[in-house]
């Protein structure tokens, strides 16, 4: 295997004076080696070459060789991440001299520190076996190319009033097939390791693509209900820069949310067994939570405030409740329960096939919602975890109506409550909360627009809302 790798590193791919990764001959040619290595690749990552398809082992150490060979081309153009592509390379050989059994790339990805040097428009080179959320669910190898967005607006606020150290801010250059998804997230949770690191130390949310599919989903939507938009909203959805800005602030607050407050969640909360509804709470939560200090911000003349209210309000109205499956969907369940707080408080009003929003008393009745999650939050310190749980279970259903064939909506005489909690979320329907006539219409109309922002980026083309 080294003496393929180190011939096939010695053929090199050619000289490039080009700054851009992209541009860089050796990036089509990591794409291509990514792309053959994929489809020989099992769930958990490794090959299998007794599998109908598969590669001799040859074939599959060339290709390895052929990514090992790229990297080292284009690492030049890397300096800043020069221990991150030694560590790889080394991880890459590894693999295939084990045998190509499941990958463990935690060496490379203890070297991979993108959070210690935020600087605006950096680029970066990531190559590892993972799965992509809301993408790929399969350890296999992906490759990205990926810019920081960490303009000094951002950079001020985040020492001086949001500290959150381990956020990225990043937007795509170019991916392979993984990210040709609805995955805008790049986590170092999703990589295969031999073992969980102590602490992670990053976390990446792309707002190119954020911001791309909320201006595609939200000129759909508003021609759909006929929303009458104010002037700068309009302005707003015309600018793909300004949304990625909103969109970046708005994940900066969102995401140290999460750690902050009473009763703080593990980020990754796919990891705990609770019922789905506790897990759309508290990313409605931390939505709430940036929303409500844009608030905060837009009073002390920053920019990007007043577009971060808008950006929370419609993505959570328009697109969450109808992307994606209809089990255990969180975050849909989150948009509905926005939509219904606000609808029941007379901020929206669906009549005559038109959406009418009450511009002025959206911000009081947002953060009232986000006031009574605060005090779930605060009151469920001194519950046991069943009671916290029907008590999530209560103020969701004050506003959504339950399915009626639900055991959790009879309360807790039709639970066996001599169960451990965790036993009861397999009594949780997997649509505990099912779509109203409302969503259930604009389903239907937003299907389509919502399928195209699959793979999406800032360079997709999309179209401005009419005027």
């Amino acid at each position: 295997m080294t003496e393929i790798l180190v011939q096939t590193a010695a053929k090199g791919v050619g000289d490039h004076v080009d700054g851009r990764v992209v541009d860089h001959p050796a990036w089509p040619e990591l794409k291509s080696a990514v792309e053959d290595v994929r489809p020989w690749q099992s769930k958990d990552g490794s090959i299998d070459f007794e599998a109908e398809g598969a590669p001799t082992r040859a074939t599959a150490e060339r290709a390895v060789g052929r990514m090992i060979s790229a990297v080292l081309a284009l690492a030049p153009l890397l300096p800043h991440d020069a221990a991150y592509h030694e560590a790889l390379t080394a991880d890459l050989r590894r693999w295939a001299d084990d045998g190509f059994r499941v990958p463990d790339f935690l060496d490379s990805l203890l070297a991979f520190q993108p959070a210690a040097r935020r600087e605006d428009g950096l680029q970066h080179l990531v190559l590892f076996p993972m799965y992509t959320q809301n993408g790929n669910p399969d350890r296999n190898f992906e490759a990205v190319v990926l810019r920081m967005v960490w303009p000094e607006w951002l950079a001020e606020l985040e020492r001086t009033r949001y500290d959150n150290p381990l956020f990225c801010g990043i937007t795509f250059e170019d991916f392979t097939a993984g990210y040709d998804t609805n995955s805008a997230v790049l986590f170092p949770e999703t990589i295969a390791v031999r073992e969980a690191p102590e602490r992670f130390t990053w976390g990446g949310i792309f707002c190119d693509r954020e911001a791309a599919r909320f201006r595609r989903v939200t000129e759909a939507a508003v021609d759909i209900l006929g929303v009458s938009l104010p002037a700068d909203v309009r302005a707003m959805l015309a600018d793909q820069d300004r949304c990625q800005e909103a969109f970046v602030l708005w994940d900066m607050v969102h995401d140290r949310t999460h750690s902050h407050g009473d009763l703080p969640f593990d980020p990754f909360m796919i990891k705990q067994r609770q019922p789905f509804w506790m897990y759309g709470l508290e990313e409605l939560r931390c939505d709430l939570t940036a929303f409500k200090e844009a608030v905060k911000l837009e009073s002390d003349g920053v920019t990007q405030a007043r577009d971060v209210q808008y950006a929370v309000l419609f993505d959570r109205m328009f697109r969450f409740p109808v992307t994606g499956e209809r089990v255990r969907n969180y975050d849909g369940l989150g948009g509905q329960l926005l939509f219904a707080y606000l609808h029941k408080h007379d901020v929206v009003r669906w009549t005559d096939n038109e959406l009418r929003i009450d511009w002025e008393r959206a911000p009081q009745v947002t953060n009232q919602l986000c006031a009574e999650i605060e005090k779930l939050y605060r009151d469920g310190i001194d519950r046991p975890k069943l009671v916290h749980w029907l008590a999530g279970y209560e103020l969701v259903s004050t506003y959504l109506s339950p399915h009626p064939g639900s055991r959790w909506a009879k309360g807790p005489d039709a639970l066996d409550t001599s169960l451990p909690p965790r036993k009861l979320v397999d009594e949780v329907l997997p649509d505990e909360f099912p779509l109203s006539m409302f969503y259930e219409a604009l389903s239907k109309k937003l299907k389509a627009v919502i399928a195209s922002t699959k793979g999406i980026t800032a360079g997709s083309g999309v179209e401005q809302v009419a005027a």
